[in-house]
This record gives structure tokens, sequence and C-alpha cells, in this order.
């Protein structure tokens, strides 16, 4: 029988139970995101790509990436209103529940999307986009909650590397699923088989997310009120954001990362979000079978060499300094969508796959280090973090608006990503540029 008592700040247990909420969510992102749900999402296209949204006729790849970006819009707007009425009320786990929750039924709920209700699903899609990206929110913010100082930065690991088992954990029993329909008594025609496995996969994403997350509610404190006055409760977190932004003004080298690292994650972020659509819409499968595993492989090809890009940039910041490496890396992207506009059969794909996997993990990684770096002395890193996070979230919404409309008037995705190396090549050129001017830290050898 589990303890009533709970554990204390920087004990174990309750470092794990935090972690652990990593295991239970990330299967969202893996299956929901990027592999699986794309690929039923694209079948289901199959005769016809159009949708007929209010009068006009949206190709199916452009809707997703409309409604991805409304969804961030939203995201980013609710942000730091949900953290100041949280801090306020002293009861974030509440807040967290409620965005699980709300995720979680959302993804159960996509077992009946198809083409008759394509409007519920759609917004079943949207609400658990909401659901996700609402409850890191809370769950991030519990990071000093849980963990001392010098516990940190193994207890961020430790979610990470659960959050990475647990989803190729359910990503390859989801797979079997889908390969093998028979084996767990799905009858039909093989692409009914298919499609009704895939609609089952979203099932276990909602139940695994809703069923482990209690493990982390079960454990985590219920919040700590924080003094603000009453009638700031709302915009506490725009203010906290507002003070940040003016601190930021007049610190060359932070203003000019951030410009930066706005340039690049609005393309990087969007080409992962795309990524499977892109595979599915524009390589050439000899079956559909084929085409299911070689994306749900490429995707994981992608998550496992992600890890070995993020060591290579670490020992390449650490011998060549941060700017030359994000540089370096940024450039390389470039060369990778040049590359993607012109590959047609899985062969290449993988191979793209690979080199954005190696590339994607060094820069990530890379900007949410260099960034630390540049911060001023302070205690407050939270609200830093914060503004870091929605610059990273208003990217996404530029990105996949951009993305869209290139998509619905071209038709072609190809042309998309071709679009975006424009900005991966002013990202690098932005960053090499901070060296132009001394800023506080340029005299750091593993910044300069």
């Amino acid at each position: 029988m589990l303890s009533k008592k709970k554990p204390k700040k920087g004990s174990k247990k309750l470092i794990n139970a935090w972690a652990f909420y990593d295991w239970a969510n990330s299967v969202y992102s893996l299956v929901i995101t990027t592999a699986i749900f794309p690929l039923y999402y694209a079948a289901l296209f199959a005769e016809n790509n159009k949708i007929l949204f209010m009068g006009h006729h949206i190709k199916n790849t452009a809707m997703i990436s409309f409604l991805t970006a409304f969804a961030f819009v939203i995201i980013s707007f609710i942000s730091p209103i949900l953290a100041g009425i949280a801090d306020f009320l002293g009861n974030k786990k509440r807040f967290m529940q409620f965005f699980v929750y709300l995720g979680s039924f959302s993804c159960i709920g996509l077992f009946w999307f198809n083409l008759d209700n394509i409007y519920t699903g759609l917004f079943l899609y949207f609400l658990a986009l909401i659901g996700f990206w609402a409850s890191l929110i809370f769950y991030n913010s519990y990071l000093p909650d849980v963990a001392y100082p010098d516990q940190q930065d193994k207890a961020s690991a430790r979610g990470y590397s659960l959050g990475y088992i647990g989803s190729v954990i359910l990503l390859l029993f989801n797979l079997s699923l889908i390969m093998q329909p028979d084996f767990y008594g799905i009858s039909g025609t093989p692409g009914e088989a298919r499609a009704y496995a895939m609609k089952i996969s979203f099932v276990c994403v909602g139940m695994w997310w809703l069923i482990f997350s209690q493990i982390s509610f079960f454990y985590l404190p219920k919040g700590e009120k924080k003094t603000i006055a009453k009638k700031n409760i709302i915009f506490h977190g725009y203010r906290e954001l507002k003070s940040v932004y003016d601190l930021i003004k007049i610190d060359f080298s932070l203003k000019r990362f951030l410009l930066a690292f706005f340039v690049y994650s609005l393309a990087l972020q969007t080409i992962m979000l795309v990524a499977a659509y892109f595979g599915e819409e524009e390589i050439i499968w000899s079956s559909d079978q084929e085409k299911t595993v070689g994306l749900i492989v490429s995707i994981l090809l992608i998550q496992i060499i992600a890890i070995f890009g993020a060591i290579i940039a670490a020992r390449a910041s650490i011998k060549f300094g941060n700017i030359p490496t994000l540089f370096v890396a940024n450039i390389l992207w470039g060369l990778i969508c040049i590359y993607a506009y012109y590959i047609y059969t899985p062969f290449q794909f993988y191979l793209v796959a690979g080199l954005v996997g190696m590339v994607m993990g060094g820069l990530q990684s890379t900007s949410r280090a260099t960034y630390s770096k540049y911060l001023p002395n302070t205690k407050d890193t939270a609200s830093y973090f914060s503004f870091y996070g929605v610059t990273e979230k208003i990217a996404v919404v530029f990105g996949m608006t951009l993305f869209g409309i290139v998509d619905q008037i071209t038709g072609s995705m190809r042309l998309s990503v071709i679009f975006f190396m424009l900005f991966f090549l002013v990202g690098g050129f932005l960053i090499l540029s901070i060296n132009i001017k001394k800023g506080k830290f340029n005299n750091n050898k593993q910044l300069a």
C-alpha cells in the first residue's frame, strides 16, 4: 500500500516521481505528433487531399500546419496567465492534472477520427496539443520544488531518459500492432486492419499518459502559494516576461542570440513537426506496409542519433566554442534542406533522417546551454527560461503558418522545405554576428 506521507524536497523518491511524468507524456510527442498520427491522417486523404473549411478548399497538410500554429498561439497566450494564477492559488498540481486529462482523453477520442467527423477529429487533435504543452508548463515549474540546484541537472536528464525509453517502448508495441494486426485479433483487409490498429494506438497513448501520470500526481506537492496581489493575478506572468524583456534589450549578446534563436527555431521546429507528412507524401514507397514501417523506423532513427548529436555538439562547444558550433549546425541544417528537396527513395529518406537526428540534437542542446551562459547573474532564471520558451513557441506559430501558406499556394512540401533553408542561413549568420560587438561573455572561450 502506498504511503500517504509525501517525500521531502531533494529525496530520490520525489525526484523520480517528478521525472516519471516524462515517461507518461513523451508517448504523445512521439506517437501522435511525430510518427503514427501523421500516417493515419495522410491515409484518410489518399483519394482527395483537400478539406473544405469555411468555403475554401485547403490542402490536408496545410490544414494541419495552420491548426498546429493556432494551437501554439493559444499556448503562448495562456502560458503566462496560467503560471500567474497557479502561483497565486498555490495549487499548480490541479492545473497540471486538468491539462493531462484534457490531452489524454482527447487522444483516446482520436479513435473515432474519420472523414465523416473530420472537424471533430481535428478539434480533438487541437485539444490534445493544448493539453500536452500546457501540462509541461506546470511540470517544468516543479523542478525547483522537487530538487535542489545541485540536483536539477541530473533530475532533468533522468526525466529525458525515462521519456525516451517509455515512448520507444510504446511505439515499438504500436508498430507490432500495425504490422501484425492478425496476431492481436484485428480482422479486415490489410488497409482496414492497419487503420484500425493505428486508431488503437491513439487509445494506447491516451491510456498510457493518463495512467502513468498518476504516479507523479500521487507524490508531487500541491504547490507553494506566492505573495501576488489579487488584482495582479492574471497579468503577473506577463509582467515577469516584460521585466525580462527590458533587461534583454540592453544586453547586446543576449538580444542578438534570442533573435537568431527565434529565426532558426522557426525552421527547426516546423521541419520536425512536418517530417513524417513529408515522408508520406513526397517519398516513393513500394507499398503501404513499407511506408508505414519506413516512416516509423526513420522517426526512431532520428531520436536515437539525436542523443549522439547532442554529445558531439557538447564536445565541439568545449573545444571550439558555442558560437562556432551553433553556426556550423545552422549551415548543416541549410544543406540538409537543399538535399531533402531532391530525395525520392526510402534510402535517401533514411539518410536524411540520420543527418537530421545528428544536427537536431546538437542544435537544441547547444542552444539551451548557450542561452544559459549568456544570462546575467540572477536567481530568477525561471523567468528568463519562461521567456526562452515563449520565444520558441511563437517561432513555431510563424513557422507552421509560413509552411502551410507555401504548401497551400504551391501544392508542394518540397518547396516549403527549401524555403526554410533560408531561415537556417540567416539564423547562422545572426549567431556569428554576436562576436562583431563584444558582449558580456564574448571573452569566454566556450562561447566565442
